[in-house]
């Protein structure tokens, strides 16, 4: 997956937004920059189906360079972490304040998610 990258639909001609992942250095998960929206949701899916089937105790999400993500981006993440089973969780560092507040709205006390501003 590294160095994936997916470009949404955006008007004709113009650079639109997009989601970059790579492997995080020195830790189990990822580094995305860009967006969360339609067009980067099978690439999303797949970091976030990763993140169930490593099995790891704790999978990295950095997420300072992404500046939206979509609430079926949130679900995805929600739901991936339910998946993951018992003393397992997602930490989630620097998330954008818009994906934190949906976690906390509409996933408040999901034990599997944890958000770390540092």
């Amino acid at each position: 997956m590294s160095g994936s990258r997916y470009r949404t639909p955006y008007g004709p001609g113009g650079p639109g937004p997009s989601l970059t992942v790579r492997p995080l250095e020195g830790g189990r998960g990822i580094r995305a920059a860009g967006e969360v929206g339609l067009a980067a949701y099978p690439l999303w899916e797949r970091v976030l189906e990763q993140a169930v089937r490593e099995g790891e105790a704790v999978y990295y999400l950095e997420m300072s360079e992404v500046t939206f993500v979509d609430v079926a981006g949130a679900g995805a993440l929600a739901a991936a972490a339910g998946r993951l089973g018992d003393g397992r969780r997602i930490v989630v560092r620097r998330p954008p304040p818009a994906l934190r507040r949906v976690l906390e709205t509409f996933w408040p006390g999901l034990a599997a998610i944890e958000v770390s501003m540092s």
